[in-house]
């Protein structure tokens, strides 16, 4: 066990939690639950009617969403890179010959 662990007290969605974390890791916890409570209250704002667990829910589609998202970005990234190292060699292959 890390001995190294800080404890905090997060709120969200009304409800205290309390969590022991790495203190490295602190600030992107704590942006983390203030873009969740952001976003509970965005929704809250957008679909009166519904109770919380529907705007949890909700707000948890979007967070996995966002989370997919820029994996696929990265992905798509790493292989336009690919292809462009492979033309760059194509062409440096095609300037020697000239030269």
């Amino acid at each position: 066990m890390n001995n190294n662990l800080i404890p905090i007290h997060l709120l969200i969605a009304d409800r205290t939690y309390r969590v022991k974390i790495d203190p490295k890791d602190e600030e992107v916890v704590r942006k983390t639950v203030k873009t969740i409570s952001d976003k509970l209250l965005e929704f809250k704002t957008n679909f009166a009617g519904k109770d919380m667990q529907d705007y949890i829910a909700m707000v948890l589609v979007w967070f996995a969403t966002e989370q997919n998202a820029a994996i696929s970005n990265e992905v798509n990234l790493d292989n336009v890179s690919g292809r462009l190292h492979t033309l760059e060699k194509i062409l440096d292959a095609a300037l020697e010959k000239t030269l």
